[in-house]
């Protein structure tokens, strides 16, 4: 299992350090929740801050956007150089368009969906895609409770995923732990997302990823 720590659950205020702190514990990707008011009800952080946190991380970025205007927001990010850049599903009007546009940048694309979209939405897609990210809470904040209809989700994505592209990754973000984290492995989820669970551990980040792995 790949574990990607959302920095939105992190001290804002020594974020360099608690960037740092889950690289060093053994993170895979740093994932960057990018919220602009609109398609969610929460604004977060630009990408001043976020090439402040590519300084601080020795491991590549997994910026998720929860915006309006997906391609504008693209282009603010991509010289950011992150392996992974998400948009919305539900807010795209041109999907393939955009994952042609993130792949030609040479970030490698993928598309996040919201708890009531279905996965079979994605069938044409998912031949261009490397990546499909499942919420498996509502998008906007975090510390919120896990939506056990993600497990059943990521299943019927995976047999889409084996008929139309092996190769891509399932990620689920929204109240992961280390008890639900075996049911998402055993559906067939390769990346999962934690914030308050690895940042508010009571032994520390480093025993938070290694209890998720």
């Amino acid at each position: 299992m790949l574990v990607a720590p959302s920095i939105l659950s992190a001290d804002f205020g020594h974020l360099a350090r608690d960037v740092e702190a889950i690289c060093d514990a053994g993170c895979d990707l740093v994932h960057v929740d990018v919220m602009d008011g609109h398609f969610v009800p929460n604004l977060t952080i630009g990408p001043v801050v976020v090439e402040a946190v590519a300084k601080a991380a020795s491991k590549p970025l997994d910026i998720h956007l929860m915006v309006e205007n997906n391609s504008f927001f693209v282009d603010l990010f991509a010289p950011l150089e992150p392996e992974f850049i998400s948009f919305h599903f539900e807010e795209e009007k041109h999907p393939h368009r955009l994952i042609q546009k993130i792949r030609s940048l040479g970030i490698r694309p993928a598309i996040v969906l919201n708890p009531q979209t279905l996965p079979e939405m994605l069938e044409f897609l998912l031949e261009d895609l490397d990546m499909v990210l499942l919420m498996s809470v509502n998008p906007g904040f975090g510390g919120q409770k896990f939506i056990p209809s993600v497990i059943e989700k990521a299943q019927r994505l995976k047999a889409l995923i084996e008929k139309r592209n092996p190769h891509c990754l399932i990620e689920v973000d929204g109240g992961v732990n280390d008890v639900n984290v075996k049911e998402l492995a055993a559906a067939g989820v390769d990346v999962v997302v934690a914030g308050s669970y690895v940042y508010k551990h009571p032994n520390g980040v480093e025993e938070a990823i290694r209890s998720l792995k």
